[in-house]
């Protein structure tokens, strides 16, 4: 049976960008062959063929599986040590200051934060929703991410995180409590009230990406509005951020959209609540000491003053944590 393996060295990594040998090896990762096999797929002579393979084999990328002699041939079998490979690289900054890397749910507060912070520690944040955010985290891509899902439980994360880390290496940390709802245009022209207005002919709906904690509320949901997916007016149409689904509402080139209240107050819309929603932190334990300046920072009155500026955000239980 083949299995998938990871890169996991920069000299594995260099090696295979060279697209010659990133030739010989999927060729090798098909069936074991000679160098002179080899040579005869890719139009070279075996001594070009060898050259590769060794830098290959030291990285340990390909191996020797078999010698046959035939005759006064001493016939040599090489095979890729993996079935396939899979290229999972966290590429940093060189740079004193320390760094860390968010990927997850999109937050207004977390981008305050990133700000204020920058003097001590650069944040880099990469939306890419609250499910993505913890797969993320799980195979070391980032250091923390953010996450709003909601459960059928009722629970906020914790099903989720007990999901993805059955180990519970990890610690939540909730940052604050949210308002989310329908964003719609300045005086509500189209008289949106519910999600059952998503349905009708004459709104266009902007989506969140699917695993975001947006979306996974919507879903969730949607049934109990008497509708599917198809029949909202641009379901399909996604994007990556509360700002960008308000932004396309203020434009005109949709009608409504699902986000948070802060988001469409920065871009002069009306707002419908529809829920509050808590959302959390998530890092390992090991990296604790790492984000050290971003978990102090939290639980400032500086903080909690910059959470009281925007609507709809909640500052009573920032900084608790939460047990998984």
């Amino acid at each position: 049976m083949k299995r998938a393996a990871t890169l996991d060295s920069w000299e594995q990594t260099k090696l295979l960008a060279d697209e010659r040998r990133l030739r010989l090896l999927r060729l090798l990762m098909a069936r074991p062959a000679t160098l002179t096999q080899l040579a005869a797929r890719v139009g070279k002579s075996p001594a070009w063929v060898q050259h590769h393979l060794r830098q290959l084999e030291r990285a340990g990328l390909v191996t020797l599986v078999e010698e046959r002699r035939r005759g006064r041939v001493r016939e040599k079998y090489y095979q890729a040590t993996a079935g396939a490979w899979v290229l999972q690289r966290l590429v940093l900054p060189e740079s004193d200051q320390p760094v860390a890397v968010f990927a997850g749910s999109h937050d207004l507060a977390l981008e305050h934060l990133a700000q204020d912070l920058a003097p001590y520690l650069t944040i880099v944040l990469h939306p890419v929703g609250s499910l993505d955010g913890l797969v993320n985290l799980r195979q070391h891509l980032c250091h923390f991410t953010g996450s709003h899902l909601w459960d059928e439980s009722g629970l906020y994360n914790t099903p989720y995180v007990r999901r993805l880390f059955p180990l519970h290496e990890v610690r939540l940390m909730t940052l604050a409590h949210r308002v989310q709802g329908l964003m719609v245009a300045a005086g509500n022209p189209l008289g949106i009230r519910s999600l059952a207005d998503l349905g009708r002919e004459d709104v266009r709906f902007v989506n969140r990406n699917p695993g975001s904690g947006t979306r996974v509320w919507l879903e969730a949901h949607l049934q109990e509005a008497g509708l599917q997916p198809s029949q909202i007016r641009g379901y399909a149409w996604e994007v990556e951020t509360h700002t960008a689904a308000a932004q396309a509402v203020a434009s005109g080139r949709a009608d409504v959209a699902l986000g948070l209240e802060a988001a469409a107050a920065q871009q002069g819309l009306d707002f419908i609540p529809l829920f509050a929603e808590r959302f959390d932190l998530v890092f390992p334990q090991h990296q604790t000491k790492a984000l050290t300046p971003l978990l102090e920072a939290i639980q400032t009155a500086h903080f909690r003053k910059t959470l009281a500026q925007l609507r709809g955000y909640n500052p009573a239980h920032t900084g608790e944590e939460i047990a998984v």
